[in-house]
């Protein structure tokens, strides 16, 4: 199989990356979150506010390709921290709490005004190659590691 170096330099994305990830953990810091604790939240947000520990289990570390230990360290954090709590009707589910679901919304409406600023300007057109070209790039990243 031949390679070929790409035309632009990984480095340029991973920076993009860094610099977004600093301003969103910046947020996360001033609400007493980390960015794991965060996805965990929005996976569960986005699963309607309830989900099997499992299932959570295996989308945060799809999500960050992370230890299974380390995720179920930051989902005991949550439940500690009574931002998420288990289902009394379903043990093998985990909810949101009311505070779990305020900090989550609190977060992410001042991500998105991060975000539009970060994207403010840029066309449309640009913006869906980048989301096609990084979508690829994600997919080909983990099926590297799917295969290692």
């Amino acid at each position: 199989m031949t390679t070929t170096a790409p035309t632009t330099n990984g480095r340029v994305i991973a920076l993009a990356h860094y610099s977004a990830r600093a301003l969103l953990e910046g947020v996360l810091t001033r609400h007493g979150i980390t960015f794991e604790q965060s996805v965990t939240l929005r996976v569960v947000t986005v699963a309607g506010g309830a989900v099997e520990r499992d299932a959570l289990v295996t989308d945060v570390i799809g999500s960050l390709k992370s230890d299974p230990a380390v995720v179920r360290g930051v989902i005991d954090e949550l439940t500690a921290a009574k931002l998420l709590e288990q289902d009394p009707a379903r043990p093998s589910r985990l909810r949101l709490t009311d505070a779990g679901r305020e900090l989550y919304e609190t977060t992410t409406a001042e991500t998105a005004e991060i975000s539009a600023r970060l994207y403010a300007g840029i066309p449309a057109e640009d913006l869906a190659v980048a989301g096609r070209v990084l979508t690829l790039l994600t997919e080909r990243a983990n099926a590297e590691l799917a295969g290692a």
